[in-house]
């Protein structure tokens, strides 16, 4: 592999063909975004728990930790989720099965108006970091909104779309995105579908790459099981212009993750995922742990996110800070076996460069 990052360096500025995955949920942190665009990769920050004055003081923050291009990571709402306001009795009915674990963990149970609380207003969260100026921003689960895009654009800033299929690639591409990432049914984490239910978008990363450059003209960045050089000579040589690794860079020690979460990832339960919606409502590969095999028999029953993710945060929070891996949301992708384990993030980039390098060589 050249130092060179092809297109997408072209278009960013970046000297390598690697983007940081964007953590939501609190396991971004400025020092890895930061790590990762100082190597030379595009470092990237999962911003969409964040109000709109948090996301100002971010992108202030990462602007003053490096001069080099990073990217700042939404959520695009899905139909419906905005409206989603349960009263007090529907909620309650979704908490009692979680009842037993907030008793373990010393909780009570979240109330309708704190749940309601909770939910952030995207149009705001948007208009503020279009204000702030990052250099790269980029979404998951959606199309972002035409104003947007158009507005980036005046202002500068890229704007990367994620896909699992290639016909949400396609229509990322339509609505005048610059890059799209192709998201593989092996990454870990949320999954991002958003043109067809979640079942009917599982693609491998290794079938998608191929399928999406070939149906699109701007650069593609494959995610999805891609830990190491020989996943990043792969991806390339099927048309991939870089490559987006999640699980390798939040078992390093710069990533937000727990301890036990980054724990989890090292070791052997990290060769088994699953997808599921307990945690949070929204369809996501981790870890099994107790409480994903105690709760399997409510895959389908659980509310929507956000109000299931209102209702598992204080469970996660809790868990996490006690040291409860049985309880925590362990996001994990199909290659966690691969990556280097708890090393700094500066040299996990450069040993994804030069391994890379080697393998396209031979």
């Amino acid at each position: 592999m050249s130092a060179a990052a092809g297109r997408l360096g072209e278009l960013l500025g970046i000297d390598h063909p690697v983007v940081q995955g964007p953590f939501g949920g609190g396991l971004s942190s400025v020092a890895l975004a930061v790590a990762v665009s100082e190597g030379g990769g595009l470092g990237s920050y999962g911003a969409h728990i964040l109000s709109p004055e948090a996301i100002t003081d971010l992108v202030a923050e990462l602007k003053a930790g490096t001069q080099r291009p990073f990217a700042v990571n939404l959520w695009v709402p899905l139909d419906g989720e905005e409206d989603l306001r349960p009263d007090d009795a529907e909620l309650a009915r979704h908490a009692e099965r979680l009842l037993p674990y907030y008793a373990e963990l010393g909780l009570s149970v979240p109330s309708a108006e704190e749940v309601d609380g909770a939910r952030l207003d995207f149009g705001a969260q948007v208009d503020a970091l279009l204000a702030a100026g990052p250099p790269v921003i980029s979404f998951v689960m959606g199309i972002p909104p035409r104003r947007v895009i158009d507005e980036a654009r005046r202002r500068g800033t890229a704007v990367i779309g994620t896909a699992t299929t290639v016909d949400e690639a396609v229509a990322l591409e339509r609505a005048g995105v610059d890059a799209v990432v192709a998201s593989g049914s092996d990454a870990g984490g949320h999954r991002g579908a958003f043109l067809r239910p979640v079942r009917e978008s599982l693609v491998g990363t290794f079938s998608l790459i191929p399928q999406v450059a070939d149906a699109v003209s701007v650069p593609v960045v494959a995610a999805g099981g891609i830990a190491d050089g020989r996943g990043i000579a792969a991806a390339l040589a099927l048309g991939a212009d870089a490559v987006q690794i999640g699980t390798g860079f939040l078992a390093t020690r710069e990533s937000g993750a727990s301890a036990v979460h980054r724990r989890a990832l090292s070791g052997p339960d990290a060769r088994t995922t699953v997808l599921t919606r307990l945690f949070s409502g929204r369809t996501a590969r981790g870890i099994p742990n107790r409480f994903v095999r105690d709760m399997a028999a409510y895959e389908d029953e659980v509310p929507p996110y956000p109000v299931q993710n209102a209702l598992m945060q204080p469970i996660r929070r809790a868990a996490g800070g006690q040291g409860r891996a049985e309880y925590v949301n362990l996001w994990s992708g199909q290659a966690a076996a691969l990556a280097r384990g708890s090393v700094g993030a500066g040299e996990y980039l450069a040993s994804l460069v030069e391994g890379a390098r080697e393998h396209r060589a031979g």
